[in-house]
């Protein structure tokens, strides 16, 4: 189906941090961005809990679906103004309406709640372009098949592989905005690469979208970038202990609530969240305010494990962590007995934590990877116009191609572990010896 393009009589301008300027030249994703549903994505913060590190971070979804929409938007203008016949024009809206809107189904700090909910933001995303809501209105307005086909692209079930990359790859719009603006915001350089480079040198083809072989060396410096923005923003220490609390929160409060505990404070989509029976309008009701708002209510609840957990992340109470190079499973049930045995909840009170358990790819160019999220590898297009994988022509990229490294940290509570330091045996205390 072609998709019309309906131009604004004035194009709107967005004045932004990374990308300067973001350039709204259609009615269609005007109205998107003004629907309720986008707007949400300001009440929702871009890095979760990071901001308790770097406390800079506190941009927010809307902003970085902006930003997924601006360097798709160059991505196709860069593609027309060269006249490439592999890139299909009619296909032009549904990639932008899909690159804005591929986050508006992410929840308050949204890998905490997905885990102990056991849902998924894309789900939630393609429910709402679906089910009735102000999103749904204005693509219908389109066609009335429209809502589907940019839910397509989001659930990767569209059927054209190259519109799908744009938003959904191993080098799409989405990674690319993220790398930059959560550099800028944490204001460390690490995620940093030639946007611009990169932009010129991507090239339509069969179906997919390729990098000219000439523009190999900013591809290396943008997967560079990556992998250190996992290791030294996403995977930092200290997030993974606020990210550890507030999944202790959330799994505290729906462990109580499946045993009958009556709270002295709770709210409808809160409630309902706990049930498992949360609709789209309740889940559109969740934001960062209204949960923080939760855990100042619950710092009063009758359970200490809730009240305490809720204490610390609010007032950046957070747990200490010891490092250990190997896995030591036998040393760590002795630690969890000692724990039960003076008078800590060891499931809430210790928690061993290994970043490599996240979802983690610096790049992978086989069909593992592919396999598990779909995502194809990077290939370069020679001046034969032939196809190689990146990493076949790469010394940098083959070097860091599936490059684990990461060592297990215990968090806990150090002020309740030292109170307790008497009970436990010399092997445990040596663990926690610099704490206790």
């Amino acid at each position: 189906m072609y998709a019309k393009m309906r131009p604004l009589a004035e194009e709107k301008v967005f004045k932004d941090p990374v990308h300067k300027y973001i350039y709204v030249q259609d009615e269609t994703v005007w109205n998107l961005i003004n629907t309720r549903e986008f707007q949400r994505l300001r009440r929702i913060r871009q890095l979760g809990t990071s901001y308790l590190t770097f406390h800079g971070a506190e941009h927010s979804r809307f902003s970085h679906s902006l930003g997924v929409y601006e360097i798709t938007r160059k991505i196709i203008s860069q593609f027309e103004r060269g006249g490439y016949s592999d890139w299909p024009r009619n296909e032009k809206l549904v990639s932008l309406c899909a690159a804005l809107l591929h986050d508006v189904g992410h929840g308050p700090f949204s890998h905490s709640i997905e885990e102990v909910f056991e849902t998924h933001h894309e789900e939630w995303t393609c429910r709402i372009l679906l089910e009735e809501t102000e999103i749904n209105d204005v693509l219908r307005r389109v066609d009335p098949s429209f809502p589907e086909q940019v839910s397509a692209v989001i659930c990767k079930t569209y059927e054209r592989p190259i519109v799908m990359s744009l938003v959904s790859s191993q080098m799409d719009a989405d990674r690319m905005d993220y790398l930059l603006r959560d550099a800028y915001f944490t204001g460390v350089n690490y995620g940093t690469f030639d946007l611009e480079r990169i932009l010129r040198v991507l090239r339509p083809h069969q179906d997919q979208i390729v990098v000219k072989e000439s523009g190999m060396h900013a591809v290396e410096d943008y997967l560079m970038s990556r992998y250190q923005m996992y290791w030294q923003v996403y995977f930092h220490p200290v997030t993974r202990s606020s990210e550890i609390i507030l999944r202790q929160i959330f799994r505290r409060a729906k462990e109580l609530y499946g045993s009958s505990y009556s709270f002295a404070w709770m709210i409808d989509p809160l409630e309902h969240l706990l049930q498992g029976t949360i609709d789209v309008e309740g889940y559109l009701s969740l934001d960062e305010a209204l949960v923080q708002t939760a855990f100042v209510q619950w710092q009063k609840e009758a359970d200490p494990v809730l009240s305490d957990l809720c204490q610390r992340f609010l007032n950046r109470k957070l747990y200490k962590y010891v490092t250990m190079d190997e896995a030591n499973e036998t040393l760590w049930r002795q630690i969890r007995d000692e724990f039960h045995s003076a008078g800590l909840h060891p499931e809430y009170h210790l928690e061993i934590d290994f970043p490599l358990d996240l979802p983690y790819d610096v790049y992978q160019p086989g069909a593992a990877v592919s396999e598990k999220d779909e995502k194809p590898p990077i290939l370069l297009l020679d001046q034969e116009e032939r196809l190689s994988e990146i990493s076949a022509k790469s010394d940098i990229i083959r070097s860091i191609t599936g490059l684990h490294r990461g060592k297990y940290h215990l968090y806990f509570p150090m002020e309740k572990v030292r109170e307790k330091a008497a009970y436990f045996s010399q092997a445990v205390r040596d663990v926690f010896g610099f704490y206790l």
